[in-house]
This record gives C-alpha cells, structure tokens and sequence, in this order.
C-alpha cells in the first residue's frame, strides 16, 4: 500500500538534511540541473527594473522551498497598523486572477477561492484588506485603490521588480547542503540573505508559542504543511497517528471522517491553516495555535522605514 507520509518525510530529507548516500548522490548528480535554474533566477533579478508605488510595501520571505513562519509574521507584524492589505499568490485556491478575500470587516469569497493562507490572514486579522492575485503588481495596485496605507507582500522577496523593504526569515536550522533546486531547498542562491533589508532568524527576531485547544484522550494529527517534522516538538504523548498530506492539500469531510474512523480517534490534532479547511465539516478539532513575539529591532527597523517612505 502507498504511504504518502513516508514518502513526504524523504523528501523533506533528502532536500534539507540528506542522511543517505542515495540521497547525496543524487543531490551531486542534478547538479547541472541546479545550477541552469540558478542561472535564470539571477537573470531575473539582474534585469527587473523596480517598480515604486504610492504607499510603502513591506515583504516578508524565505530562501528556501516550504514553511519557514512567513504566515504568523506577517500576521503579527501586519497586527500593529491600521488600514493595511495583505497580498499573496494564494496557494493552491481554486480560484484565478485577483480576488479580494476580505475588505471593510467583511469576508467576501470560500477558503476554495482564496485559499488557506488568505483565509487565515482574513479571520486573524478582522481590520485588513486581504487580496490574492498572481499578479502583485495587479495586487498593489488594487490595495492603492481601496486607499490601504501599508502592503505587506507574503513570499514577495523574488519579487525583485517592485520595490520593498525585504524581511527574509532565516531557519535556525539550515539545510545541510547549500544548493538550489533540485539538489537542495534553496529557491534562490543563500548568498542573497545579502540583500534582505532585514534577516529574520526565529528565537533571534522572533519566537514562536504554540499551545493545543481542545485536547482529547485519542487524537491523530492531520497537517498539510510543508516539512511537517517541525510540529513534532509541540505534539502530545498520546497522540495515536501522524498523516501527512502534500502542502495546501484540499480535504474533503469523508476522508476526515474515515480517518477518524479507522484510527478511532476522538478528536484530529492540526494547525491554523489547516483548521481553516476543516471548519465546517462539524468534527472535533484540536487546534495547535501559534503566537510569535517580535522582538524590538525588527520592528523599529520597518517603522525607521515607513518614517522615511517618501
């Protein structure tokens, strides 16, 4: 029988931390592959010309593939101002083009049209303006014309044609191997940390505090993040079964309910951003809520910059 979660658990391996000489030697052979992808990611940024806009844009990324925090960031940096819009591509959604997910204290669309991270910013932060859109110049430009003050720009540091201040997160953990696509997790090459206005490294910058509501006597832990190893140190003992599905996956109630089922279990064990999917299927849900605190330089750092926005 196919077991998806081992299979996700090796490629999280082999990307970020390779044990196996199969792993290794595959890294070393795809090489040639790495470096042509690298090749026209710099292009990229060589030739973009920036693009400056009427209000101050502020982007929160990472260097490398899957989570790294940017979502809880960039909703508690995003908690500090008024009247500002949160831009994404909106991962996985249904939907396509630009969609206003929330506006004016409104929810205007499903978590299907908007996707799992748009509908968290929308329930976490009630006052801001959430829009997905592939296109984020197309994005900003709809955030000037709902007289926003601030963008933050989720996953926006590739986005080197606009002009931000750039947050990129640094893992305390770094992958093993330096390398990009396909032979490690870098999506673009590690020196550009760089070129980040602000290098974000957790337990630094920022820390993170999870804490489980509704715990029950069974549960199984469902996610569908990227590297969902990094939850282990936050799990409980009694905890029955760990599934994992592929980043953004989509659930239905049926195969939540034969989960349940099978591995009789009393409640299912999630994240934030996975609960957002499950909501209204009425089962029993313990959910692993996170809080950051952000430490004191990173935020004088972006209000030295909104002070400067001209």
């Amino acid at each position: 029988m196919f077991d998806k979660t081992k299979v996700i658990n090796w490629i999280e391996e082999y990307l970020f931390y390779p044990k196996t000489f199969i792993q290794f030697l595959l890294s070393f052979l795809l090489l040639p592959l790495s470096f042509i992808y690298c090749l026209i990611v710099i292009s990229k940024r060589v030739f973009s010309q920036k693009q400056k806009f009427s209000i101050p844009i502020i982007s929160i990324g990472n260097l490398t593939v899957g989570g790294s925090g940017k979502t809880p960031l960039t909703t508690e940096l995003a908690r500090e101002y008024e009247n500002c819009a949160i831009i994404l591509r909106g991962y996985k959604r249904t939907s396509t083009g630009l969609i206003v997910v929330s506006h004016d204290k409104k929810i205007l669309c499903g978590v299907d049209t908007s996707g799992d991270e748009a509908m968290m910013y929308a329930l976490s932060l009630p006052n801001a303006t959430v829009i997905v859109s592939e296109d984020r110049i197309e994005g900003i430009k709809k955030a000037e014309s709902l007289n926003c003050k601030i963008v933050f720009l989720d996953d926006g540091f590739s986005k080197s044609f606009i002009q931000k201040f750039d947050i990129l997160i640094k893992p305390k953990d770094e992958p093993t191997l330096p390398f990009c696509l396909p032979s490690g997790a870098y999506r673009e090459p590690k020196y550009l940390y760089k070129s980040a206005d602000f290098v974000a490294i957790e337990d630094i910058d920022f820390t993170r505090k999870i804490t489980i509501k509704n715990q029950t006597k069974e549960m199984i832990l469902v996610t569908g993040i990227s590297k969902p190893k990094r939850l282990d140190r936050y799990l409980p003992k009694n905890l029955i079964k760990k599934i994992y599905f592929e980043d953004h996956h989509l659930y239905t109630k049926k195969e939540l309910e034969n989960l349940m089922k099978r591995y009789k279990a009393t409640s299912i064990i999630t994240t934030e951003k996975d609960a957002v999917k499950m909501r209204d299927f009425g089962l029993n849900l313990s959910i692993m809520e996170l809080k950051i605190e952000i430490k004191k330089e990173l935020k004088d750092k972006i209000n030295t910059f909104l002070a400067n926005f001209r």
